[in-house]
């Protein structure tokens, strides 16, 4: 029995490869499925079965064309009821594989038809679980996302959750792998770890809501506290894995037509469509279209663009490095962004050689930063999370985090110039050109971000551990 984890950090997901006697099952795929395929070629092995754990809302899976490549059925647990064929299992039922096994435990919450898989090896022994958005490490999936209960609220669907944890996988062995769908970084659950495999006994040790004397109601209560407005784009991607969606092969050969700077121009002009940047963060100060927007691939591309941009119909025009073009479309269709027209050919470079208009982005070192914030009293525009901003942050810094920055758009100066920083630089260029693009241009980034500005000595209000907040 072999299981491979697929573990894609941009989506902070993980899909799951299972081998058993020349048989294999695929868990929570991609939406490109190729890299599945090939493997089980690779081993003379034939993929049986695609199960998903729910109807996901963070990304596209591949099971629609994972199945139709290979003739392998769709499965989901109890109360799904997607447009496509599927096998819905029943709660306990069991899929041979192989010399294996892999039961189908209901564990409703996170939504409704939310299934844990429970694989048990060649002896009947409880292996590992596949526990989807059921259980993270160190969290939970919240409790509000369930497209088929709109008439529960998200208390009840919390309470919901309690009862599946605590009737089908709390008492299980603690010697039981875990293997959940996503990591940190994942905005289906608040606090999830670094890590994306454990034991059971070590989540029932450290996992906050698995403590063994936690009560229905204080589950509820930490469970549902402080949950931000989950993404918009999160509905649209639950319709498409409900009702399926286009090949990626045809997504990708209408994403990668190379345009012109004219074509590109005209494009952009005719269709309304997005200019979206993915080249890296240096290259977009020092130059770039107006009103596109910053979203680099060399961070956490896809659900930022989740976030921001929302509307997965929206059309797209890309600005790419050279080569990356199938890279940044692929990854666009993985939360459902199928509607790219096209990439600049010859990329920037080749909109400032035809004598088009461009814009720059100021940016400034975080020591300059100090002497400016040193000689007078400046504005300053935090667009990290709250958490990361309550934690700690400049002094008389104003909190406009990126994920809800159209929220602050009149907060921000008409005329004086202001500052504004992150982290590290990525999300602050990201927010400088959402400003920029709705006219705000009177902006001064800090390169580097809070890291750089710490480093250089600029005064910050005192720690406070996250934990304790």
């Amino acid at each position: 029995m072999n299981i491979e984890q697929i573990y894609t950090g941009c989506l902070a997901q993980g899909a799951y490869y299972i081998e058993s006697n020349g048989e294999v099952a695929i868990i929570d795929p991609l939406r490109e499925v190729k890299p599945y395929i090939d493997k089980a070629r690779k081993n003379n092995a034939t993929i049986k079965y695609v199960f998903e754990t729910h109807f996901h809302a963070d990304f596209v899976s591949g099971h629609v064309t994972l199945s139709k490549e290979t003739g392998a059925p769709i499965i989901y647990g109890p109360n799904a009821n997607p447009s496509f064929d599927a096998i819905i299992a029943k709660d306990g039922q069991e899929f041979k594989l192989g010399d294996s096994t892999i039961v189908t435990l209901h564990t409703p919450g996170h939504t409704m038809e939310s299934t844990t898989y429970l694989l048990r090896d060649k002896d009947g022994k409880d292996h590992a679980i596949f526990s989807g958005d059921t259980l993270f490490l160190g969290d939970v999936g919240r409790p509000d996302l369930a497209q088929k209960a709109a008439d529960m609220t998200q208390e009840e669907l919390a309470g919901t959750l309690f009862d599946s944890l605590r009737s089908k996988i709390m008492p299980l062995a603690d010697d039981v792998i875990v293997y959940p769908a996503h990591g940190a970084g994942s905005a289906c659950g608040k606090n999830l770890s670094k890590e994306t495999v454990d034991t059971l006994g070590n989540q029932k040790k450290t996992n906050y809501a698995l403590r063994a004397n936690m009560t229905r109601e204080e589950f509820i209560e930490e469970v549902t506290e402080g949950l931000l407005p989950p993404p918009a784009y999160f509905p649209l991607n639950v319709k498409m894995n409900k009702e399926g969606y286009a090949d990626i092969d045809e997504v990708i050969k209408r994403g990668t037509q190379a345009l012109s700077p004219d074509a590109f121009e005209a494009a952009a002009n005719e269709t309304d469509a997005v200019v979206l940047d993915v080249r890296g963060k240096t290259e977009f100060t020092e130059g770039h279209i107006p009103r596109s927007i910053f979203i680099g691939l060399d961070g956490s591309f896809a659900p930022w663009v989740g976030a921001l941009i929302a509307d997965v119909q929206q059309p797209i025009l890309l600005v790419t490095p050279e080569g990356r073009e199938e890279e940044a479309v692929t990854r666009l269709s993985r939360v459902g962004f199928d509607n790219t027209l096209g990439y600049l050919k010859g990329g920037f470079k080749s909109w400032k050689n035809a004598s088009k208009e461009y814009d720059t982005l100021t940016s400034i070192s975080a020591d300059a930063f100090k002497e400016a914030m040193d000689a007078e009293k400046i504005k300053v525009f935090d667009v990290r999370k709250k958490g990361e901003f309550q934690s700690e942050h400049v002094v008389d810094a104003n909190n406009t985090p990126l994920d809800f920055l159209n929220d602050h758009l009149a907060e921000f100066p008409d005329k004086e110039n202001f500052y504004v920083h992150c982290a590290s630089g990525y999300r602050s260029i990201v927010a400088a050109s959402i400003l920029k693009s709705r006219g705000i241009h009177n902006i001064i980034d800090v390169a580097g971000g809070y890291k750089a500005m710490k480093e250089a000595g600029v005064e910050m209000t005192d720690y406070v551990c996250p934990s304790t907040l």
